[in-house]
C-alpha cells in the first residue's frame, strides 16, 4: 500500500499494514519510494501521512480513543 508525506510529497510503501490501521501505534514502518534503487526502511509519523489522494487516513487508525466525543 502507497501513502504521501504530507510534508514531501513523496509516496511511502507501507511494510506492517497491521501497524498502520492500529491506533495504538503512532509510527509505522515504510520505504520512500524514490529513485530507482529501493530505499531502506524508515519509521514515519501517522500524523504526516495521507492517501495519495490527499484524504486523510481514518482516525481509527490514529487515534485510539476515536470511539469517544
Amino acid at each position: 500500500m502507497l501513502l504521501q508525506d504530507k510534508q514531501t510529497g513523496h509516496l511511502v510503501e507501507i511494510q506492517d499494514f497491521e501497524a498502520l490501521i492500529s491506533p495504538l501505534k503512532p509510527t509505522i514502518v515504510a520505504r520512500l519510494q524514490a529513485g530507482e534503487e529501493e530505499q531502506d526502511p524508515e519509521e514515519y509519523e501517522k500524523q504526516q501521512l495521507v492517501f495519495p489522494s490527499g484524504e486523510s487516513l481514518p482516525r481509527c487508525w490514529i487515534d485510539e480513543n476515536y470511539k469517544n466525543p
